[in-house]
């Protein structure tokens, strides 16, 4: 770290909602003093971007890559949630991607997880119970509970729940929600139990309902759901209760741009600039009682500077201090990486022996309706099937088969069937499959879906797509969830599959991402888990086949 810098530009604060030319002087990392210059037009000294929810995971890299390519993007801050890792390796996985995280300058501010595994029903390679949640989220390492998914547990008052809220409560931690499409009474006792956020909106009217309750709405805008253009109205009249976050952030987004696409987004379409760089920068500040500030004198040097308040392009950001990124020679300042090495952790060994074959046990079968941009999906049902007879995919009504392996043991496939996504040939796979991710495929032939299956359990992790005969594939060696490439290679990768699996039919902007939350039990309304299909909505198994 330099010793003393000098940084001018346009101050934008706010929480002042002021502007002015300054000279920014820096010494040890800290704000020494704050000059005014009125000579001074640009650019523009903004608090620094943060993401008020996000999965690392989810990006396919480890914290330290990640970071290189977000502090690109004006970003000096994430909020994050490792609980998919908490899923696979439980504490472990926790505690590797923290000191992971401390390998880049720029600030990871962590959750502990809530729900490990994400409902009673499932199974996952670690459990976190109540009394690991009592020990653990006094540690300064963890700033809130994460996301509550186990919204029954907490409207019917399940012990184990409320311990884990209990405790939160007495170690003085925010509570993150989780609550897709609740309202009314059960909202109202899920708020009432101390929950402070929800990143699951999707209309207006629910989120107002929640704000109403107390609650602070994440604006949610990733690789999956994209609820951005539904919720920014909220800037308007509730500009103090929002954030914005991107949940689940796929590498090829991340090289596209993060939470200053938002900002820019919302700028364009006339919100006050002040409100934006509220939700953007300072909001998670207050809520989730960060040790940062805005730019002011005697704090950490954490600041963008960019080139305007419409675009957001980064001209260099800095992080306690130092600056991290500058666009003039395009390079970021981060540890290295080189020497981490992939940790152990559960995975199948074997391959399943058994046929992929559904027989019908009844007339009608329910069917997977996946929904493009949404982890929500849709049951239906196929009538007038005969006692007994195969039931066999059928492309030109994009009835797919989906299947689900348990990446904990070698058991037997949960074979079913899905719709939505519109492939015609070839089958995808993966390691990813939250939150308990098992192994997933879904595919147009079952040869394929085999060898698709089969390529994810020899590689110990990855993505991959299987076409006559041929694989292409992203490894995944840490924890099958994540890699320690570059994120351009990785994003190219996962961007070359994704238009292989879509060049093979697939109608899906992300056809990966959405596989994923196809097994995610606490998303209505149907979904794939270790024992069959899963009832979202009224939160119970379900048969595949029925009268």
């Amino acid at each position: 770290m330099e010793h003393k810098r000098i940084v001018t530009g346009v101050l934008v604060d706010p929480e002042k909602r002021t502007q002015a030319g300054v000279d920014i002087e820096i010494e040890e990392g800290v704000i020494k003093s704050i000059s005014q210059n009125k000579e001074v037009k640009g650019p523009f000294i903004i608090p620094g971007f943060i993401d008020s929810h996000v999965h690392i995971e989810s990006s396919m890299l480890l914290p330290v890559q990640f970071a290189k390519m977000a502090v690109k993007h004006g970003t000096i801050a994430v909020v994050t949630d490792p609980h998919e890792v908490a899923n696979v390796a439980g504490e472990d996985g926790i505690r590797f991607m923290i000191e992971n995280a401390k390998l880049s300058p720029m600030h990871f501010f962590f959750g502990l997880p809530s729900c490990v595994p994400a409902s009673p029903f499932e199974k996952s390679g670690a459990v976190l119970n109540a009394s690991d949640i009592e020990r653990l989220i006094k540690e300064d390492d963890f700033f809130f509970l994460a996301e509550m998914m186990n919204y029954p547990g907490v409207v019917f008052n399940d012990p184990d729940v409320h311990a884990k809220l209990n405790a939160a409560k007495a170690a003085h931690k925010p509570i993150d929600g989780h609550a897709p499409s609740a309202t009314g009474e059960w909202l109202t006792a899920y708020a009432k139990a101390g929950i402070s956020t929800d990143h699951e909106c999707s209309t207006l009217e629910e989120a107002i309902e929640k704000i109403n309750l107390g609650m602070k709405i994440l604006v949610r805008e990733g690789s999956a759901a994209k609820n951005f253009d539904s919720l920014v109205g909220l800037l308007k009249d509730y500009p103090n209760s929002v954030m914005f976050c991107t949940d689940d952030c796929h590498p090829d987004y991340l090289v596209e741009g993060h939470i200053n696409k938002l900002a820019s987004r919302a700028v364009k379409l006339g919100y006050n600039i002040y409100d934006v760089l509220m939700a953007t920068c300072i909001n998670p500040i207050q809520h989730y009682n960060l040790p940062l500030n805005g730019v002011a004198e005697n704090s950490l040097a954490n600041f963008t500077v960019v080139n305007d308040l419409v675009s957001f392009k980064t001209e260099a950001t800095y992080i306690k201090g130092e600056l991290v990124f500058d666009t003039k020679s395009n390079s970021t300042t981060n540890n290295s990486s080189e020497n981490v090495s992939a940790p152990n952790f559960p995975f199948r060994t074997k391959h399943f022996s058994s046929s992929l074959d559904v027989i019908a046990t009844a007339k009608k079968m329910a069917v997977i309706n996946a929904i493009d941009g949404e982890l929500l999906t849709k049951l239906n049902y196929i009538d007038n099937l005969k006692l007994g007879d195969e039931v066999k995919i059928d492309l030109k009504s994009d009835l797919l088969k989906i299947v689900l392996l348990d990446r904990y043991s070698d058991t037997q496939p949960i074979v079913a069937f899905i719709r939505g996504f519109g492939l015609k040939s070839g089958a995808i796979a993966a390691s990813i499959a939250h939150d308990s991710h098992h192994i997933l495929s879904i595919g147009a032939d079952d040869e394929n879906i085999d060898a698709a299956l089969q390529w994810v359990i020899n590689s110990k992790g990855g993505l991959c797509f299987a076409n006559k005969g041929e694989i292409s594939g992203l490894a995944l060696p840490f924890f099958g969830l994540m890699c320690n490439d570059n994120i351009d290679v990785v994003s190219n990768k996962y961007k070359d599959l994704s238009k292989l699996v879509q060049d093979n039919g697939c109608v899906l902007k992300s056809p990966f991402m959405t596989a994923a939350f196809m097994a995610l039990t606490v998303i209505p309304e149907v979904k794939i888990y270790h024992n069959g299909l899963f009832d979202g909505v009224n939160f119970k198994p379900l048969p595949l086949f029925k009268e």
